[in-house]
């Protein structure tokens, strides 16, 4: 269990440090040097959201925040945040924050929907903990 904590946050750091960069989960796995497959499910037990999730959360609120706090175009945040449209960052941004990006900066409150994942604390995954009470129930 210990070994998996130390790979989810060898995942964590390399996912924040690398946030505008063109990253996805095969560049994660290949660098953290463990299968995508096997990264995700224990990145997913000890956070509760997969890694892709994670960065997509991560990346969208590093925007809001360049959205609220620079007068940066927005099509460069979208650029900066991994997408390639204005359109697609704006789907996914009203997704997550309700608003558009336009309306979401002229509203000038910057409230962070992902912040960095800290593992102080353990954590099972709530089907994980479930599944393990029925089969002590049963």
């Amino acid at each position: 269990m210990k070994v998996q904590k130390e790979v989810v946050k060898k995942v964590i750091d390399y996912i924040e440090k690398n946030l505008e960069k063109e990253i996805n989960l095969d560049n994660i796995s290949k660098n953290i040097g463990y299968s995508k497959f096997y990264l995700n499910r224990i990145f997913t037990e000890y956070t509760g959201i997969t890694m892709y999730k994670y960065l997509q959360n991560r990346r969208l609120t590093v925007a809001a925040e360049k959205l609220v706090k620079t007068d940066k175009p927005i099509m460069q945040i979208a650029y900066e945040a991994g997408y390639d449209t204005q359109q697609s960052f704006s789907f996914a941004f009203k997704q997550i924050y309700l608003y558009p990006p336009k309306i979401y900066r002229d509203m000038g409150i910057f409230m962070p929907k992902q912040n960095r994942i800290s593992l102080c604390c353990s954590y099972i995954s709530s089907y994980k903990f479930i599944t393990q009470i029925k089969e002590i129930a049963a």
